[in-house]
Order: structure tokens, then sequence, then C-alpha cells
């Protein structure tokens, strides 16, 4: 815990300098899909190397080389600022947007991002004294308090895959699109409506999102099926991370509505999250 805190530290101050000088806030989102992965495997292999947080650990690994994939070919790494953080600096007055910058864009995001791999570090600590133990290396180790790898495991892992495999489908859907649409634009066309409503966008507004989310909840799940009762607090980070992107979806569909006439209508027929029917949005 102590070494990925330390880390944590650095990469916040790091990304935080970085914003200040660059006047670009799109740091964190470049680290946004390394670090996690850092962290799960620093919690695994100085917490004794549970077989179930290695697991846990290659599929946040896989998570991360598609994330980080797809964030590069959209020009992420080449300083380019995401489109949304210029509007919020715009309007808030520069003393807000100092103070936003190091507690919710560096701040609150860099600590998020150690609160989801928690449930890595609570499958690690396997000292004689449970969860509890800080002392994984000095310390005999049993895994008396854990329960052996077994058919939930198997049935979270295939979870998880299937929500890796439907984030790359809509990504992969929402980056075709995008391309034609950028090539409509270079013949002075339009792609109508503006925005993407077929495929998996037929059924959620946000099916990327949607899958994101919902594999680091089942991280979290693994940790249950470990632990049992000892799972409470580090459901935090997948709560947290819920709670981010409402509040960051909203945003960004209250700039597609004002862009688009036509996407009150989508919001009406389509889920903003959880697929489902068409046209039957509770």
């Amino acid at each position: 815990m102590h070494a990925v805190l330390w880390t944590a530290l650095g990469v916040t101050l790091a990304t935080w300098l970085l914003a200040v000088v660059t006047r670009d806030a799109s740091w964190v989102d470049r680290i946004w899909s390394v670090v996690p992965v850092a962290y799960a495997w620093i919690f695994t292999g100085t917490g004794g190397r549970d077989a179930r947080a290695v697991l846990v650990s290659v599929l946040i690994t896989c998570w991360g080389a598609r994330l980080t994939y797809n964030f590069a070919r959209k020009g992420g790494y080449s300083g380019t600022e995401d489109y949304r953080w210029p509007i919020l600096r715009q309007r808030m007055k520069p003393w807000q947007w100092q103070l936003f910058l190091p507690l919710f864009v560096s701040g609150f995001q860099n600590a998020l991002l150690v609160a989801i791999t928690l449930p890595v570090w609570s499958m690690a600590q396997i000292g004689p004294t449970g969860w509890t133990s800080y002392e994984p290396l000095t310390s005999p180790v049993t895994v008396s308090d854990l329960r052996p790898l077994g058919g939930w495991d198997v049935l979270l892992a295939a979870l998880f895959v299937l929500f890796l495999v439907g984030e790359t489908v809509a990504d992969q859907q929402q980056w075709v699109f995008h391309r034609r649409k950028r090539a409509a634009a270079a013949r002075g066309a339009t792609l109508e409506p503006g925005f993407l409503d077929t495929g998996l966008f037929r059924y959620s507004r946000h099916p990327n999102f949607f899958c994101e989310q919902a594999q680091w909840w089942v991280v979290w799940l693994f940790a249950v099926v470990a632990r049992g009762q000892d799972w409470g607090w580090t459901v935090l980070g997948a709560v947290a991370l819920t709670g981010l992107f409402v509040g960051s979806t909203r945003f960004t569909e209250a700039l597609s509505s004002a862009k688009y006439p036509a996407y009150a209508a989508y919001r009406r027929r389509t889920s903003m999250l959880v697929p489902w029917r068409p046209g039957r949005v509770a």
C-alpha cells in the first residue's frame, strides 16, 4: 500500500504541474489506462502473489492495453486536449479553475485510480491475521482466510471478458463512424444525424461507458468472492467511478444536445447507459 500511495502522489503532482505548465488538462487522461495496471501488479507482487489476485491483475492488464490502444489511435498522446476541458475552463473564473485543476482533475481522479484497484489489495493481503496484515513478506503466509478459486471466479472472469469485448466493439463502431464523418466533411458533405445511433448505440447512448464501469464492478465482486463479509469498503472505488461517469456523461450530452437538434429524440428513445430496448426507456 505504501508503494502505491507514494507512486500515486508522484503521479498526481506530475499531472498537475504538467497541466499548469502546458495549459493542457488531459495529462490525467493519458495515464488513466496505465497506472491502475501498475497498482494492481504492485499489490499482487508484494502481497503474496495470490492466484486470484494474479488472475484479476491479468484481466486489468487486458483492460489497460485495450484502452491505451483506443486512446492512442484517437490522438490522445499527440498533445491534443480533451474538448471538454477548455469548455469548463471558459465557464469558470480563473481562481476557480486553479482550484479545480489540483483538487479534481489531478487530485480526485488519481485518488479514484487507486480506489478502483483496492479490491486487488484486499485479495493480496493473505497474512495469518487476515486482510489486516501489513507484513506479507516478513511473516508466514497462509491462504486460510481466502476462499480458493472456484466456479464463481470463472463466471466473473467470463463476465469481465464479455464487458471488455462489448467496450471494444462499441469503441470500434464509434471509431468507424467518426472516420466516415471526417471523410464526409472533407468532401463538403454532412453525415446525418451527426452522432452514432446504430449498432450497440441503438440500445445505449454510451455502451462503451457502461462496459467500462461494469468491468470495475466485476473486479470488486472478485473481492467479495475472495473474502465474503470482508468486502465492504473496497466498493467505494466502483461507486465513485460510476458517479464520475454519470456526471461526465450528463455534461457531454448537454454539449451534444446543443450541437445536434436530433439528439433530444435519441435521448427519449434510448437508454443512457444500461443497454435496453429502444423506445422503452424507463
